[in-house]
């Protein structure tokens, strides 16, 4: 018996290395995919520093052209994750908000009023307007587009046999564009039936809504948008000791 977990990698392995560690067997099924998107960076710019929201940002920054003239500037990150994916990039001076990007608004207003342009290094498709609410404040900030999340639209082979002999448990899910290719995806292979039968763990309210609207009958969020209160869910819907 299995736990599906379907964000995309690196963070996929992740989480499979973490359920097996609280006991649970994880298969994992990215249903999103990372692709870098080229990015032309003005070297007179005059960029006074770099924010990032995600360490996938700063993947795809790596090996673009003029990437390496950034080293040089501070990066306020919006949390530990995504700094430490920072000071791995090469960049050397680095703030962490410690949280999410309410944190990070409050972090950039406390120490980098004078910091003009920031410089925005994001995903093609974002779940909030960070510079239009930076921009209330103040701050100039230019965006640039390092990455885009695209869906996998068929299942892995053995995630379908999982779903035919009854294997699969629960099904993780991280953000509402990948519950969403999920069920597009458990339609094509024919296994709708058994995918919304059992439970259905997501990261927020706002995902669970995707589960639900999709016909799924067993959906609880977590009672926060981390992880940790995920696998807390978890626990309380399939017991590992209960397997």
């Amino acid at each position: 018996m299995a736990i599906l977990v379907t964000r995309p990698q690196p963070d996929n392995a992740r989480t499979v290395a973490a359920l097996r560690a609280q006991g649970y067997v994880g298969l994992p099924a990215p249903m999103l995919r990372f692709e870098k998107v080229l990015v032309s960076l003005d070297a007179d710019a005059g960029f006074g520093a770099v924010i990032v929201t995600s360490a996938n940002a700063l993947r795809g920054l790596a090996d673009q052209p003029g990437a390496q003239s950034l080293f040089r500037l501070p990066v306020f990150a919006v949390g530990d994750r995504t700094a430490q994916a920072a000071l791995d990039a090469g960049f050397r001076d680095v703030i962490s908000a410690g949280g999410d990007a309410l944190d990070l608004c409050a972090l950039l207003t406390a120490r980098a009023q004078a910091v003009k342009p920031l410089l925005y290094l994001a995903g093609a498709d974002l779940s909030r307007d960070l510079a239009g609410e930076l921009g209330t404040r103040g701050f100039e900030v230019v965006t640039h587009t390092t990455y885009r999340m695209a869906p996998v639209t068929d299942l892995p082979d053995d995630v379908i046999a999982a779903f035919a002999s009854g294997r699969i448990e629960a099904v993780l899910h991280y953000s509402r564009r990948s519950a969403r290719a999920f069920f597009q995806a458990v339609g094509l292979a024919g296994v709708e039936i058994s995918a919304l039968a059992i439970p259905h763990l997501c990261l927020s309210d706002a995902v669970a809504k995707i589960a639900h609207d999709t016909g799924a009958t067993n959906v609880m969020a977590a009672a926060a948008p981390n992880e940790d209160a995920l696998f807390a869910t978890l626990t309380r819907a399939i017991p590992p000791n209960a397997r």
